[in-house]
């Protein structure tokens, strides 16, 4: 199914750690599993935080995600990601792979 929703998140001021400990909660098999309708995310440290970039099958799946698992998750992470993040939604235009 490709891609239609994409969401970004800058955690400024987020390491590599901090990522590390939140998406062992928020994402299936300790971090290493992707949430269903999660369908690709790419995330890594910048010069002044750490950014996250998800793309999901449908706006509902990422709000789904976001409300019952993401959110939650995050309120329960011992030296987690400093939030809320800048975060920017966009409908997918185009997406390709190797």
């Amino acid at each position: 199914m490709a891609a239609t929703f994409g969401i970004t998140h800058f955690f400024k001021g987020g390491t590599a750690e901090q990522y590390e400990n939140s998406i062992k909660v928020v994402h299936p098999d300790g971090g290493k599993g992707l949430p269903a309708g999660q369908l690709y995310h790419a995330a890594g440290p910048t010069e002044d935080g750490f950014l996250i970039i998800a793309l999901f099958d449908s706006e509902p799946s990422w709000v789904k995600f976001r409300d019952e698992t993401l959110l939650p998750g995050f309120a329960k992470v011992e030296n987690g990601l400093p939030g809320p993040p800048d975060e920017t939604s966009f409908k997918v235009y185009n997406s390709a792979s190797a």
